[in-house]
């Protein structure tokens, strides 16, 4: 089978010139999209040529998401939130400690608004085909095991805002436990969000696609991390996502785990009528045979995914987080596109 979609994240972007140069480079390699991974810095600061730098993709042929990269720290990515250095409150709380998180609660009235505004602003002004959030998720409070060992029994958020809510819809007062009421709560908000900000876009862009990419964790290997939106039927489920997407996973994981999360994705998303997106570790990782990376885009495309991401440009080169050989894994990864992206998707 082959894949319609192949891409990168890109990031750091400052000058239209400069980007059209490696856009041309990624279609070189094989990418007929990009996902521009936006800060709250960028959009502040370069909101000018970003604007440009989405029309320079799109003149070329890429098709072009934008991604609210590291948002509120709500979101995931390396860089820092606006919104958290200018607002002392509202944030996420810790529900044993009452320890306040570095991370914004999306159930504060002031966030949801500014969030909304961000998105407002970017549907209207800046030409793309979709959006992605990328890797939403609840805070993790600390004693948390990302693979292996046990997962702590805290949780977030148990902020005065959401102990409000959860009672004026559950009738009693939010537990420190995390009692099926409070899951359910728990996941509601974290999509109650991102279902509006996704009416609020559409309604400016009806066409634009909403990506949901979600962490890939299974209680057998990966502990299942509270989240928020461990649930993947109740988020295919909601009817503004048009694209099931989970994370990346390192190398060092057995295939079979590969198998099964993307076999597990797939699923979901035609379930409920979704495309479905994977994602290729091209940055900090890399596997003992750098031609792994085609055997994944391989056994991604015969598993009938729709579409593969790599994160990120050029394997990270020049940041901290490039993998040792990161130009080498660049270049795999555009033969890999180039054998699994279907010929009618590749742009001439």
């Amino acid at each position: 089978m082959k894949v319609k979609e192949t891409g990168v994240s890109y990031y750091g972007l400052s000058y239209p010139e400069h980007a059209e140069k490696d856009f041309r480079e990624m279609i070189d390699h094989n990418c007929n999209a990009v996902i521009l991974a936006l800060s709250e810095f960028d959009i502040d600061f370069w909101f000018p040529n970003i604007v440009e730098i989405a029309k320079r993709a799109k003149g070329l042929g890429l098709k072009v998401y934008l991604n609210t990269w590291g948002i509120g720290k709500w979101f995931g990515g390396e860089p820092p939130s606006l919104f958290l250095t200018n607002n002392a409150g509202n944030r996420q709380v810790s529900a044993f400690t009452d320890e306040v998180l570095p991370a914004a609660c999306f159930n504060t009235r002031s966030f949801r608004e500014y969030f909304f505004r961000l998105c407002e602003k970017l549907a209207r002004e800046v030409p793309c085909d979709g959006f992605f959030w990328d890797e939403p998720h609840y805070a993790l409070p600390k004693s948390y095991a990302s693979i292996t060992g046990g997962v702590g029994d805290d949780w977030a958020c148990r902020c005065s805002i959401c102990q409000r809510d959860f009672a004026d819809r559950f009738g009693y007062d939010m537990p420190r436990q995390l009692t099926p009421d409070v899951i359910v709560f728990r996941q509601d908000s974290a999509l109650s969000i991102l279902i509006e900000a996704s009416r609020r876009i559409k309604s400016i862009n009806p066409d634009a696609k909403i990506v949901c990419c979600v962490h890939a964790t299974i209680n057998n290997y990966y502990v299942q991390e509270k989240r928020g939106y461990d649930d993947w039927d109740k988020v295919c489920r909601t009817g503004e996502f048009d694209v099931f997407s989970t994370t990346i996973l390192n190398y060092s994981l057995p295939r079979s785990y590969f198998r099964e999360i993307t076999q597990r994705t797939v699923d979901a998303a035609s379930k409920f009528g979704k495309t479905s997106q994977r994602w290729i570790m091209n940055y900090h990782n890399q596997p003992e045979d750098i031609a792994e990376i085609k055997e994944i885009a391989h056994l991604y495309a015969s598993m009938g995914v729709d579409s593969l991401f790599g994160w990120t440009y050029r394997g990270g080169s020049g940041t901290v987080l490039a993998a040792p050989s990161a130009l080498e894994m660049w270049d795999m990864l555009g033969e890999a596109y180039g054998e699994v992206l279907s010929d009618d998707s590749k742009i001439k």
